[in-house]
């Protein structure tokens, strides 16, 4: 019997239904799948937004690894954890390239074409996330109405996008912006 290679798709199912099942079924999470980041400039395979904001970036055996340094620099600055679910090709390339904060988990296909994985290393917090960055996930007019709310002056909410987000970063913390690029995701 011939071994097909596995697919972004054939991981990517796997990972909702045995590793994202239980978190998908809380109130307080939101998961996505081709989360925009840094305003299109990449994309995060699943993104999990609950307290924290997790990416799981998938790598099949039918993917290469050419971009994912690319991919991880703008990961390290919009997302607070990053898992890369690989094929295990993969895995050795990922362990030595990846950041120590970045978890690793190998999804190997089994004879009958059902996926495992293999924890191989746990995401951490993200030492280098930058706060502009990640409220890039947030949409203009969301930032306006936050910064509105903070008592910002009509005028200054006129100024352009990449001032807004720095003025966000200074009226808010980080987990009140994780909340709430969540709660605008939700009402999206």
């Amino acid at each position: 019997m011939t071994r097909v290679e596995t697919t972004d798709a054939d991981i990517r199912r796997a990972l909702h239904t045995k590793r994202l099942r239980q978190l998908r079924a809380r109130p307080d999470t939101l998961v996505i799948d081709e989360l925009g980041l840094a305003h299109a400039k990449s994309r995060i395979d699943v993104a999990v937004i609950n307290g924290c904001i997790h990416g799981y970036e998938i790598k099949s055996a039918k993917d290469t690894l050419v971009r994912l340094a690319t991919q991880i620099d703008i990961y390290r600055q919009t997302l607070q954890k990053l898992t890369i679910v690989a094929a295990p090709k993969h895995v050795a390339g990922i362990m030595t390239n990846a950041p120590e904060w970045c978890g690793v988990i190998a999804a190997e296909q089994g004879p009958k074409g059902g996926i495992a994985f293999h924890v191989l290393r746990n995401a951490v917090a993200n030492p280098d996330i930058d706060p502009v960055m990640m409220a890039h996930l947030l949409w203009r007019d969301e930032v306006i109405e936050l910064l509105d709310r903070a008592g910002y002056a009509p005028k200054d909410l006129r100024r352009p996008r990449k001032q807004l987000y720095k003025m966000l970063c200074e009226a808010m913390t980080l987990p009140e912006i994780t909340a709430s690029i969540r709660s605008f995701m939700v009402q999206r």
